[in-house]
């Protein structure tokens, strides 16, 4: 386990720390939702322990970046830590609450060989947190995701649904929420989940659609669409996802999953108009076949997040848009 300081003390140097009062454990600290929510946590006060493995799936240098905006907050430490072989117990028990963001992410790359490494970081990495925030009595809000469900029946999806997951990410997922419920009938875990729809904003994973595409209008480079570019999503801006993290942490009922989705279903081809609108550049397209295990349709209901969480999505498509484009270094009209 290696630890960095925001401000550095010599390496041998760690007696005490976790002594030190300590407010939330939360994982997943250098990755996209995770670094937002960390911010968040220290802009109102509070103290945050980030946990990261800082793995190669995408460029460690975008994940330095996002850390860039925590390391000199006095409130906060990191260390790297690969949570499915890393003592866990006495990290966890040092915090007030743990919110776990860490997780392989990603449809495309879980097939095959790879489909290991998904179950080794979200399936057995979850679990063992679960075994800390039991033995600690500390509450866990996790992140799932809305490809638990798959190719929903109905739209918008309540959380009542049967999941379906088409792809073997969404099955580590939907792994994971069964384990939260045994932990929670069988041992008593208090466990809120998270059922996030395709988040965007600021510092989106290199891999994910709304960054590809304002990093070619940026870059004035050609884009490619996998399918017709039809297939519809329901899109959360990613300040409206911490909020709801937040909300779950403090009104969630135990053992509840939860909707966090934005209001804002569209179909790639009407959010490439939109960034165009936006941007003024246009965008030459590529069509190429659809990802195997991509879902056709995503729509959140988020009822039950309004009614427990009080929570409710603010932001509108063109406003989060507009807002990752500028930090793609777009002008925006």
């Amino acid at each position: 386990m290696r630890l960095v300081r925001s401000n550095p003390t010599p390496a041998a140097d760690i007696s005490g720390f976790y002594a030190q009062a300590v407010r939330y454990l939360v994982t997943g600290c250098a990755g996209f939702i995770g670094s937002h929510l960390s911010e968040a946590l220290l802009e109102r006060g509070d103290e945050v322990v980030g946990v990261d493995a800082l793995t190669d799936y995408y460029d460690r240098s975008l994940k330095e970046a996002n850390l860039a905006v925590l390391r000199d907050a006095a409130g906060f430490r990191l260390l790297e830590v690969d949570l499915a072989v890393a003592p866990l117990d006495e990290l966890v028990a040092d915090a007030d609450g743990v919110f776990h963001i860490a997780a392989q992410p990603g449809v495309r790359g879980s097939w095959g060989t790879t489909f290991a490494v998904y179950a080794r970081d979200n399936v057995i990495a979850t679990q063992r947190l679960f075994e800390a925030a039991l033995a600690a009595t500390k509450r866990v809000v996790w992140a799932s995701s809305s490809s638990v469900y798959g190719n929903a029946e109905a739209h918008p999806t309540r959380e009542d649904m049967p999941p379906r997951p088409v792809s073997p990410y969404g099955v580590t997922k939907l792994c994971c929420e069964h384990l939260a419920g045994a932990y929670a009938e069988s041992r008593g875990l208090d466990a809120v989940a998270l059922r996030y729809f395709t988040v965007y904003g600021p510092r989106q994973r290199p891999d994910m659609a709304f960054t590809r595409i304002v990093n070619a209008l940026a870059q004035g480079r050609r884009f490619t669409v996998f399918g017709t570019g039809r297939q519809s999503r329901d899109v959360t801006y990613v300040d409206d996802a911490v909020a709801a993290t937040l909300a779950a942490f403090e009104r969630g009922a135990s053992g509840a999953a939860y909707n966090v989705g934005g209001g804002n279903e569209t179909s790639l081809l009407d959010a490439i108009a939109v960034c165009e609108r936006l941007s003024g550049r246009t965008l030459e397209l590529e069509f190429a076949e659809v990802a195997t295990g991509d879902m056709r349709r995503t729509s959140a209901d988020t009822s039950r997040a309004a009614r427990d969480l009080g929570w409710t999505p603010l932001t509108t498509l063109e406003e989060g848009l507009a807002q990752q484009l500028r930090w793609a270094g777009v002008a925006v009209r």
